[in-house]
């Protein structure tokens, strides 16, 4: 019977994700207070055991029988109807209404809290729910997102018309909101959009053609448009809510052209919609739209950021029990130096990513709370988490693929559809190049990298480190915020901002696992893990030399259990 275990490839399914990963419980206790575990951790525990099991099918079902459009109905009325599978419903009712997604940030009510629950389980939910399915949270996002700006910028009427609905966790009044602005010659370029807003009989109504519009019936869609005798650029744009159903239930001036044959995210509807005098009601100032939709783009940038941490720590875990349970050579996969090495190289990235969206979902609570700096940390942090994550996501989800070996590579499995899924975090809401201009962007306007640099140094300053790390962390955070200095003074130095960027991120993540280490009694282990972000990361390196290390020390980070400080200090140098 063993050997029967052993010829077989080793299935996860069944597990618990969230049990099965005990740094997440861990890392809940140094960014959520015990009264708030007490109410959320059952819902995390049960999430898991969704996320090991049925949303992992449905999403392979949803991924197979992606949405279809139907442009007319049998007897030839116009109907515009995107027609979505059962398994893909089912994922929409499990994160709007069950578990509440997009709605707990707004109201009391979920889990039943008395209010609006912090960043902090909307993005651990989010980053376990994706480890399942990735495609349904761009609506989720995109709903949260669109509740938000529009709270923060809409009129008294528009918010009392909508909020309910958005909010709803009632799966059949629920409205879910979209975000469309791409047009074909203004992609990235903002200021180029050509889309129109015309004001007639006392209504406003947008022309135009929206190149990719992702959940594309959306019941309600923040569009950028430019009024007629608005100047050109960012200046003359301003904020538009487009419902896609009139107050008399009648279609809104505007078609579905086509949905998009996509790489990944198939699930979900992403389309072309071109507009015809769609009616639309304007949010917050006129011209000013472009400044109220970059708080939607960084909302949503952020939340990126999070599905592709956890798409990672989702590949991490495929492979560690690959490599756990599968037997080659007459050994476990886990006890051979070279895979242990890969196995290592993944967990660094996947934690990095894990600290940084957790963090920063700390600074998001202190920002919306009226905190100035934490404003200007989250400024920087956003565009930081979303260069660098979405891109490591892509990495760790091939390395996954091949620790599964062949049968990674069948559709069977989920590997290839988490690694096309992967791909789309490092283009959505901006590419890798313009996130990271943003990064120097936001350091030439809003003085972000002194802002940081002093967190990070108070940070250092409030956790208890041996002073070894202390001295390594605070070496590399002179350097590299001098770097980035230097690339932000310049404005021949754009070719460096890529560079510059991955530092940040490197650093920041160091300092924040560092930090993490000193807040729970026998966390050390994320000690070890910010020691080996300076070793391989943060410091230059001869790439024909040998890189000795301690091989127990490996193997402890790979159980995923407490590690002694003396074996974390082992693998600085």
């Amino acid at each position: 019977m063993q050997a029967d275990i052993h010829r077989n490839i080793p299935d996860s399914r069944g597990s618990n994700a969230y049990e099965a990963d005990p740094e997440f419980a861990r890392l809940l206790r140094i960014y959520a207070p015990e009264t708030l575990l007490e109410r959320v951790e059952p819902e995390f525990r049960r999430l898991g055991a969704l996320v090991g099991d049925e949303l992992e099918q449905l999403a392979l079902e949803a991924d197979k029988n992606p949405p279809v459009l139907s442009l007319r109905s049998r007897n030839g009325a116009e109907q515009q109807r995107i027609h979505k599978h059962p398994a893909y419903r089912r994922l929409e009712q499990y994160a709007f209404s069950e578990f509440g997604l997009a709605a707990m940030s707004h109201r009391g009510g979920v889990f039943g809290s008395d209010r609006p629950l912090p960043p902090i389980v909307k993005y651990g939910l989010t980053y376990l729910f994706v480890q399942a399915e990735f495609g349904l949270c761009c609506p989720l996002s995109m709903t949260d997102a669109l509740t938000r700006t529009l709270r923060k910028f809409g009129s008294r009427e528009l918010i009392d018309r909508y909020s309910d609905a958005l909010t709803t966790q009632d799966f059949d009044d629920l409205f879910q909101g979209a975000m469309f602005m791409t047009e074909q010659d203004a992609g990235s370029d903002v200021g180029a959009i050509s889309t129109t807003a015309h004001f007639e009989n006392g209504v406003w109504r947008l022309y135009g053609d929206k190149w990719f519009c992702s959940n594309t019936d959306a019941d309600l869609a923040m569009v950028l448009a430019r009024p007629e005798g608005a100047p050109a650029g960012t200046a003359g744009l301003t904020l538009f809510l487009l419902p896609r159903r009139l107050s008399d239930g009648r279609l809104n001036r505007y078609r579905i052209v086509r949905l998009k044959d996509k790489l990944g995210t198939r699930s979900m509807a992403s389309g072309e919609i071109v507009l015809e005098g769609a009616e639309a009601y304007v949010v917050g100032d006129e011209g000013q739209g472009f400044k109220h939709m970059t708080d939607m783009i960084n909302m949503s940038r952020l939340s990126n950021g999070v599905r592709s941490a956890g798409l990672t720590r989702r590949s991490l875990n495929e492979a560690l029990f690959i490599a756990r349970n599968r037997v080659a050579f007459g050994r476990r996969l886990i006890e051979l130096p070279l895979m242990q090495r890969q196995l290592v190289k993944m967990m660094v990235t996947a934690e990095q990513g894990r600290s940084m969206t957790f963090h920063t979902a700390a600074c998001l609570e202190r920002a919306d709370a009226g905190d100035v700096e934490a404003t200007r940390l989250l400024r920087i942090l956003t565009p930081l988490i979303k260069f660098r994550t979405t891109r490591d996501a892509r990495k760790v989800a091939g390395d996954s693929m091949e620790v599964r070996g062949g049968c990674g590579y069948i559709e069977e499995w989920s590997d290839a559809r988490v690694l096309r899924d992967a791909h789309l975090g490092s283009i959505w809401e901006g590419t890798s190049n313009i996130v990271a201009l943003d990064v120097i962007r936001s350091i030439r306007r809003d003085d972000t990298l002194s802002a940081l640099r002093a967190y990070l140094q108070d940070c250092l300053k409030a956790a208890e480190l041996p002073l070894a790390s202390r001295q390594a962390l605070g070496e590399v955070i002179a350097r590299a915020t001098a770097t980035a200095d230097r690339v932000a003074a310049g404005e021949s130095a754009e070719h460096e901002v890529r560079r510059v960027a991955s530092g940040l991120y490197n650093l920041v993540s160091a300092v924040f696992m560092a930090w993490e280490a000193a807040q729970v009694d026998g966390a050390w282990r994320r000690l070890a893990l910010a020691h080996l972000v300076i070793r391989h990361k943060l410091r230059l390196q001869d790439p024909l030399a040998t890189d000795p290390v301690d091989e127990n020390a490996l193997r402890a980070l790979l159980d995923e259990s407490p590690m002694p400080v003396e074996q974390a200090m082992g693998l600085l140098d």
